[in-house]
């Protein structure tokens, strides 16, 4: 590993605690709709991206005109749940600033798209009034706390999901920075009450995600994030929670060095203290081991890698200064969402919408509207970008289900429909080389008569697609996985699990609609005819094509 750091961390350590020129950027710079280079970097620590409309780049450089550049605001949301009142709010500043799209996110949270730079304060201002934040969103900190969604799964499900808000709370970042910028616009001379002594000036390598899972569900992707618990619940009792460090999906096209890596169980902590010490110190060993000179490299999986994964665990245990235990059993027999109406052991009731992709459409957001208005339920995120609506009273789900008529919520979609994911994509992500969230539904509608022709209609498949190989819908543990090569070309990944434990496989390499729609008619025709009793579509193409 190179000494040299990389220019990214130069910016990190020289910038006054996040603040940067950010200020500058947002109030004075008018003749343009970014911010200044190094600022680009240093949005991301208050949760924000500066993207451009790509569709419109050729016409714009035409008429010699700036992009289009707009910022992308995602909330953090530990464990994805908010209030009726706080869904009011946002929907009201989505409806003011921005495109009005609400974005459910992979990671449990909402995003806007297309707001101005001259709307980001008062933004970020209405946000704040409603006791929501983007604090820590993006950058190179902990991300977005996620945890198993739905509250059927476990009677300790509040207890658990608790943890998400604790762990988000114990690893955000110490400076005061994004009030400072985006608020009240007072400046902070006491620095010395910002002292870090978990990131301290120069943050983390790259991005880290935790996640929670609760058996029988892995609906977080457990073994996609830098660092996992697996909840242990034994005769209604939370036991503790098995740990699992170096998980992450993001590659890059071309380059040997990088690839998708599952996590690995190390061990088993049995108290909240231990655990949350635990999680504290695996971001101190990234913080000191990651690598600091190519960031394609510098997740924890790469730390991991290098270190080994006991090397990894002599040192948690060094520093957390107590042995973990042996991992406990568990089984993961579920990844989707519960959909429709169900019932708690306490009579609530909570009902699971469909959004696909994410992308809150404009029946489904008035609809939401009208619930919300008579503050009768929560609002529960999931990792699979729908919304749960929960804590509903018997009374409540009578004018819940005359609202869903009249906006006509509960329209009929295939099981490969909701076993679907796909990430922003195009045309607003940088990164993008193809196109996801607007085309899989339409790939989606030519590959459903295909399973009609097979009888496999009800066939809960896993789907997922990206513009690139960065892994953000995270195809690498998909059935069917696609991968954006080029403009309307994909790598075809096959052979994952169902329920995320198992890395697919590529299959054939960029591959065009129709190669796709070819090729899974014949795989799903041979799956029909040589499938064994029970054995999933990813399971077969694992056992016959990739071995």
């Amino acid at each position: 590993m190179s000494d040299k750091l990389s220019p990214i961390e130069y910016i990190k350590t020289k910038s006054d605690g996040l603040r940067g020129t950010l200020k500058e950027s947002i109030e004075l710079d008018n003749h343009t709709g970014n911010v200044r280079p190094d600022d680009e970097t240093l949005v991301k620590f208050h949760g924000m991206y500066v993207q451009d409309d790509r569709d419109k780049r050729a016409e714009r450089a035409l008429k010699k005109l700036d992009k289009l550049y707009s910022f992308m605001i995602r909330l953090r949301i530990p464990g994805g749940q908010i209030s009726a009142e706080q869904w009011l709010a946002t929907h009201d500043i989505s409806e003011q600033y921005g495109t009005g799209t609400l974005k459910i996110t992979t990671r449990q949270t909402l995003q806007l798209h297309g707001l101005l730079k001259h709307q980001l304060r008062p933004t970020i201002q209405s946000f704040n009034v409603a006791k929501l934040d983007s604090i820590a969103a993006c950058g190179d900190v902990n991300r977005n706390v996620i945890v198993s969604a739905h509250p059927q799964l476990s009677p300790l499900h509040k207890r658990i999901h608790d943890y998400a808000d604790k762990i988000s709370k114990l690893l955000l970042p110490k400076t005061q920075s994004y009030y400072e910028v985006f608020i009240d616009g007072e400046k902070i001379y006491e620095r010395s009450a910002e002292a870090d002594p978990l990131y301290e000036d120069r943050y983390l390598p790259r991005k880290f995600k935790i996640a929670i899972a609760i058996p029988p569900s892995n609906d977080v992707d457990l073994f996609t994030n830098d660092l996992g618990l697996i909840a242990i619940v034994e005769n209604n009792q939370l036991k503790g929670f098995n740990l699992v460090i170096g998980g992450g999906l993001g590659t890059t096209h071309g380059n040997v060095n990088t690839f998708p890596r599952l996590g690995n169980v190390i061990g088993f902590v049995d108290t909240e203290e231990k655990t949350l010490k635990a999680i504290y110190e695996t971001l101190t060993i990234q913080r000191d081991f990651g690598n600091r000179s190519d960031r394609k490299l510098s997740r924890l999986k790469y730390t991991v890698e290098r270190l080994t994964v006991e090397g990894f665990k002599s040192e948690l245990e060094k520093r957390i200064g107590f042995t973990l235990e042996p991992e406990k059993p568990y089984e993961f027999t579920e990844r989707n969402d519960r959909y429709g109406w169900e019932k708690n052991q306490e009579g609530k009731w909570f009902y699971t919408l469909f959004v696909e992709h994410g992308v809150i459409k404009s029946n489904q957001k008035a609809f939401l509207y009208e619930v919300a208005k008579l503050k009768a339920s929560n609002f529960i995120f999931s990792g699979n970008q729908n919304l749960i609506l929960g804590e509903i009273s018997d009374l409540d789900k009578t004018k819940i289900e005359t609202l869903q008529k009249q906006f006509e919520i509960d329209v009929a979609v295939s099981a490969l429909r909701k076993s679907s994911m796909a990430c922003v994509a195009l045309p607003t992500c940088p990164l993008a080389l193809a196109e996801a969230q607007r085309y899989l539904p339409v790939l989606v509608t030519k590959i459903e008569p295909l399973l009609e022709k097979y009888n496999l209609n009800n066939e809960e498949i896993s789907i997922r697609m990206t513009g690139c190989p960065n892994g953000c819908g995270r195809p690498y543990v998909a059935e069917l996985g696609f991968v954006g090569t080029g403009p309307e070309q994909y790598n075809f990944m096959l052979g994952g699990d169902r329920f995320g434990e198992r890395l697919n496989k590529l299959y054939k390499e960029k591959q065009s609609e129709s190669q796709i729609l070819e090729e899974l008619d014949v795989l799903l025709g041979k799956y029909v005819k040589e499938k064994l009793e029970n054995e999933t579509f990813g399971d077969y193409t694992f056992r016959t094509i990739l071995n």
